[in-house]
């Protein structure tokens, strides 16, 4: 009688915990999926830049996109890290005050690797016209963009469009 209640008592309880683990995991899945629905989303703003040859610089927003996703790292902006010719990415909220800000390093004069026999090398290349592209964490009260080049006297804004 043993054998026959152990024979019939352990496939049950095997049944009935691969259920609630199963319930468990759909559950996790459709809560995740309707976190990620409700607010997380990224802007992404895609930029073209032309240079004359005085080096005055013209920014104009070719596109920008908002999808579904999350920013696994917000980049770390800092003004002491800012160079000349580097590009300060502003988004303004509906208050006017600065959300976000990101840096892009000077992208008319990038820094490129160069793999040769003695090692790996950097030059630095010359772009008259560039393009280039910033993400954000979208938030509806973003409402302006502004982009800013850094100088030897400080900073010079180039561009500010409402999004």
């Amino acid at each position: 009688m043993k054998n026959i209640f152990n024979v019939l008592i352990v496939p049950v309880f095997l049944f009935c915990s691969f259920q609630k683990e199963n319930d468990e995991s759909q559950n996790k899945k459709l809560n995740s999926e309707t976190i990620a629905k409700k607010g997380d989303r990224i802007i992404y703003l895609f930029f073209k830049a032309d240079q004359d040859q005085a080096g005055n610089a013209k920014v104009t927003l070719q596109s920008s996109k908002i999808a579904d996703g999350r920013l696994k790292q917000t980049p770390a902006f800092e003004r002491n890290n800012i160079h000349k010719g580097d590009l300060v990415i502003s988004l303004t909220g509906s208050d006017g005050k600065e959300v976000i800000q990101q840096l892009v390093k000077d992208p008319f004069n990038p820094e490129l690797e160069v793999y040769e026999k003695e090692g790996i090398t950097r030059h630095k290349a010359a772009f008259q016209n560039t393009e280039f592209s910033a993400r954000f964490p979208y938030s509806e009260n973003i409402q302006m963009v502004k982009v800013e080049r850094a100088t030897e006297d400080g900073v010079q804004l180039l561009f500010t469009q409402k999004l």
